[in-house]
């Protein structure tokens, strides 16, 4: 039986983020305006030929699975990568620092900024839809954020987690790490999180504050031809 994060986005989609969801039984993906993200039931055809159906031509989209990435004749793939999942694997402690502040719309640019100089992955200016993002400023900048994106039962997701250049060394992605992670926790769920398998220095990160590798995940960056 496969687990409820084997196809993290599909569960998100038909669970607790059903309502950014476009699409139907076989296909979904989020609003492109809120984040990239499409995904597949399952790898038939009648999947794949709704995957197609959802994508405009020319429009790109990421998949995210535990299976290799299946598609349609219509949709390519632009670039693939290996990800890997982590998962917390104890109850993850509040964290309580007088700097961390929460992040809302008006900061949505000054986020959307300080994500196309770190690159952490996909990131709108709608990501605040997601979930809750948490910040710490210095000398009037914003320096470092993390916050939470994909939701299942019983999980949500770290993510976002970034550090402006200027400020790095600092420990302040480990710190944001733990506070969005201790709320997760706090609810009651799994905090979980995605990074690249080429990204030891983030791994090397994320196991010494207590996440685990559950397992490696296909990503697909996708078009459909015009």
């Amino acid at each position: 039986m496969n687990h409820v994060l084997d196809r993290p986005i599909w569960s998100a989609l038909t669970t607790r983020h059903e309502v950014f969801a476009q699409g139907g039984d076989r296909a979904r993906r989020y609003r492109p305006s809120i984040v990239p993200f499409a995904a597949t039931a399952a790898d038939d055809a009648d999947s794949l030929r709704a995957l197609a159906g959802l994508l405009p031509p020319r429009e790109t989209a990421i998949l995210v699975q535990t299976d290799e990435v299946a598609l349609p004749a219509e949709i390519s793939a632009i670039s693939t990568a290996s990800l890997v999942q982590m998962v917390a694997q104890q109850p993850t402690p509040a964290v309580s620092d007088g700097r961390i502040r929460q992040l809302t719309k008006d900061d949505a640019a000054e986020m959307l900024a300080l994500a196309s100089v770190t690159k952490p992955g996909p990131f709108t200016l709608e990501a605040l839809s997601l979930g809750e993002f948490w910040g710490i400023d210095i000398d009037g900048r914003l320096a470092a954020m993390a916050g939470e994106r994909m939701k299942q039962p019983g999980y949500s997701e770290v993510s976002g987690v970034c550090t402006h250049p200027d400020f790095r060394g600092g420990g302040l992605a480990r710190l944001l790490s733990l506070f969005v992670a201790g709320r997760i926790a706090a609810r009651g769920e799994v905090p979980y999180l995605h990074a690249y398998d080429s990204n030891a220095a983030a791994i090397t990160l994320y196991e010494r504050i207590g996440f685990r590798l559950r397992t490696t995940l296909n990503m697909a960056v996708v078009q459909r031809a015009g």
